[in-house]
């Protein structure tokens, strides 16, 4: 591929400062797959915005505890805490995800105290809120639509779990209508719907030859807690897919934009093709790709090649003379510079297959750190590399 060739391929840059900085952009959604430092960038793009004077609250529904100790906490939890030490004239809070937790709030907050007792103390609820697959994904809905509803934060930054179904909280209410209309939860709810003794008895037979065998697949004491459960939430279920579609559908709106997180490796970006294609099928605003821990050099000039036959050339005379320790080492310099241009082109290369699928898709290049990030230093370094678009120069 020659040089003019993939200028004509290179995308956009992705300007982060201006999307932070944007008044209008109310909440920003980090996703990508694990190991690309998604988490880092959330955390980054939280300081950084606050220290440009945004009121920002960064949600993680990742548990990893690195968030916290980034930031200089000992803990996160469901309460947004304050980071001491960001500058500026903004304020940085951050909190994690308890889904039980919020769980348990939501009960508290839409039912009245005599059947959110019953709830919260149902065996089949404790279960459901404490790790049922989809919970997390609902919840994570309804505490993105409360920090929103909330309205003391001018940023709200979420840092989504490590896989692909980081991306499972956009099917939350659709998912969530299909449990509450499924079948059984219809039979389970009917006797409490519809009135006459005559509907009553006869659902009653239907009921009980429904539990009767579901009785026996199931045990009856977890049937009889599901159908308790079932009984005491009927009035909420239809506020639950309310609030569901109303995040979901101010994910949808203008004031929020998505970052897909990337590092230059074939895996990781054919992970971040598969959130851009399904970002683009539920008409999700994508703001653009951040590309991590891209490598860099000093000397651009010099190539692999030159440099490789330079370290050769090198030890062959370094034999033959008195120098060999200063010649040894020079070569081995300029064979850690040939490793590290061969592993930039082949970034540049991988990078050029992306842009050339999605020419359309903005990108921020972030060149790789020496170590890991671990405090608000480490965090506003990371902040300062997505603020610019020219990462050349900086060396891991």
């Amino acid at each position: 591929m020659t040089a003019g060739t993939r200028k004509e391929r290179t995308t956009s840059a992705l300007d982060v400062d201006a999307l932070i900085d944007d008044p209008e952009t109310r909440i920003v959604v980090c996703c990508g797959s694990g190991g690309v430092g998604k988490t880092t960038t959330a955390a980054a793009i939280g300081l950084r915005a606050a220290e440009r004077g945004r009121k920002v609250v960064v949600l993680t529904i990742d548990p990893a505890r690195r968030l916290a100790q980034s930031m200089g906490l000992t803990e996160l939890d469901n309460t947004p805490r304050v980071v001491k030490g960001a500058q500026g004239p903004g304020e940085l809070q951050a909190m994690m995800l308890d889904m039980k937790r919020t769980f348990d709030e939501v009960v508290l907050a839409h039912a009245e105290p005599e059947r959110a007792k019953a709830i919260l103390e149902n065996p089949f609820y404790q279960s459901l809120s404490a790790g049922f697959a989809g919970t997390q994904e609902y919840m994570a809905m309804e505490k993105l639509g409360q920090l929103r509803a909330e309205d003391r934060w001018d940023l709200i930054v979420v840092d989504t779990p490590p896989s692909r179904s980081a991306l499972d909280f956009l099917d939350a209410p659709s998912r969530l209508g299909s449990f509450l209309d499924g079948k059984v939860i219809r039979l389970l709810t009917a006797p409490a719907k519809v009135g006459g003794r005559s509907a009553m008895k006869f659902l009653n037979v239907g009921m009980g030859l429904l539990t009767g065998t579901l009785g026996k697949i199931f045990g009856a004491q977890l049937l009889t807690d599901v159908q308790t459960f079932v009984s005491a939430m009927d009035s909420m279920f239809g506020g639950f897919r309310e609030r569901a579609d109303r995040t979901y559908q101010l994910l949808k709106a203008p004031g929020t934009a998505f970052l897909v997180v990337a590092a230059p490796e074939r895996d990781a970006l054919r992970e971040a093709a598969y959130f851009v294609d399904r970002l683009a099928a539920d008409e999700m605003p994508l703001a653009g790709l951040v590309l991590n821990r891209v490598h860099s050099t000093g000397a651009p000039q010099l190539t692999a090649e030159r440099a490789l036959a330079a370290a050769e050339a090198l030890e062959e005379n370094g034999s033959q003379t008195s120098t060999v320790a200063a010649e040894t080492l020079a070569a081995g310099l300029l064979r850690l510079h040939a490793e590290r241009m061969q592993i930039m082109s082949r970034e540049r290369r991988t990078r050029d297959r992306f842009v050339s699928v999605y020419p359309d898709v903005p990108i921020v290049e972030v060149a790789a750190l020496a170590g890991d990030v671990h405090d608000l230093d480490g965090l506003r370094t990371v902040g300062d590399r997505l603020g610019t678009t020219d990462p050349a120069g900086a060396v891991s």
